[in-house]
């Protein structure tokens, strides 16, 4: 882990992470290895769960900007668990995340 992710994680008092991206890191994980790190980072985290009323919303918001703004399925069901609880959305994907979101939402947790 980068020295600035490492520290901006330190002060942060409580963060979540949500079932879909959980779902995209161990896809992406390289091996055993890269999942067990994943499922350690993970620990630190709360993990929130995809309800009726965020499929509800990224529905709706998939019909609108499809195909206006290239939104992607995964990025929609992000956003949706964010718009719900209005709590920011820390990503360094904003590009694709202020497709959605307003920029209230989006905000960037560290520079890289």
């Amino acid at each position: 882990m980068s020295p600035a992710r490492n520290l901006w994680l330190a002060v942060q008092p409580k963060l979540s992470i949500t079932s879909v991206t959980w779902l995209e890191v161990i896809y992406g994980a390289p091996g055993k290895s890269g999942q067990a790190r994943s499922l350690s980072l993970f620990k630190q985290f709360t993990l929130e769960y995809i309800e009726q009323a965020d499929q509800d919303w990224a529905m709706t918001q998939m019909l609108t900007y499809r195909l206006s703004r290239g939104l992607e399925i995964n990025d929609c069901l992000i956003a949706s668990i964010s718009y719900r609880l209005q709590v920011p959305l820390y990503t360094h994907n904003q590009k694709d995340m202020l497709k959605v979101l307003p920029a209230k939402l989006v905000v960037l947790p560290y520079n890289p």
